[in-house]
C-alpha cells in the first residue's frame, strides 16, 4: 500500500541523513522525498512517499518518533489531503513543433518558463497523474533534460499538520 507522510521537523543539519537512514535499514525504499521549510523558520516538513506492500509501516513511523528532531507524523489519507508535484521540462522544439508543443502546455494549464533557439523548458504542476500524461506527450518531441520535485501533500481543511 502507498503511503505519504508529513513529517515535521527541526529545521537542523542532519536529520534528513537520520530520517532517510531509517527507511533504509528497514528495508523501505522511499519513492519521493520532498524537504523545505514551513511557515516557522524552525522546522521543515518532509513529505515522505513510501510503498509498504511488504512491511507495516507502523514499526518505521514508531521509530520516528523516537528521534529527537521529529515533532510530529501524519500519514495523509488521500481522500483528506491534496497532494502535488512540479516538473520542469527541457523539449526539443523547432519552428514546425512549436505551436504544437504550446497547446498541449495551455491545454494542461502548464507554462512556458524559458524559450530557447530549439528548446522550450516547461512547468507543470498538478498530480503524479497530471505530471505523468504531460511527460507522456512532450517525449516525442525529445526531452532534453528534466526536473521532477517529488510529491509535496497538505492535509484538506482547517486541520493543521
Amino acid at each position: 500500500m502507498k503511503h505519504t507522510l508529513s513529517v515535521l521537523v527541526e529545521n537542523k543539519p542532519g536529520v534528513l541523513t537520520r530520517i532517510s537512514a531509517l527507511f533504509a535499514r528497514r528495508g523501505f525504499n522511499i519513492d519521493s522525498l520532498a524537504v523545505g521549510e514551513t511557515e516557522d523558520p524552525r522546522l521543515s516538513r518532509m513529505t515522505i512517499a513510501v510503498d509498504a506492500q511488504d512491511s507495516p509501516l507502523e514499526q518505521v513511523t514508531k521509530q520516528l518518533h523516537k528521534l529527537i528532531n521529529v515533532i510530529r507524523i501524519t500519514d495523509l489519507d488521500p481522500s483528506a489531503s491534496v497532494e502535488r508535484e512540479l516538473m520542469l521540462a527541457k523539449v526539443r522544439a523547432g519552428a514546425d513543433t512549436r505551436a504544437e508543443i504550446m497547446q498541449i502546455v495551455e491545454v494542461f494549464r502548464a507554462k512556458i518558463v524559458d524559450v530557447g533557439k530549439d528548446e522550450l523548458v516547461v512547468e507543470v504542476t498538478g498530480t503524479r497523474e497530471k505530471v505523468e500524461a504531460m511527460l507522456g506527450l512532450m517525449r516525442p518531441f525529445g526531452i532534453v533534460e528534466l526536473a521532477r520535485t517529488g510529491r509535496i501533500a497538505m492535509g484538506r481543511g482547517t486541520a493543521r499538520l
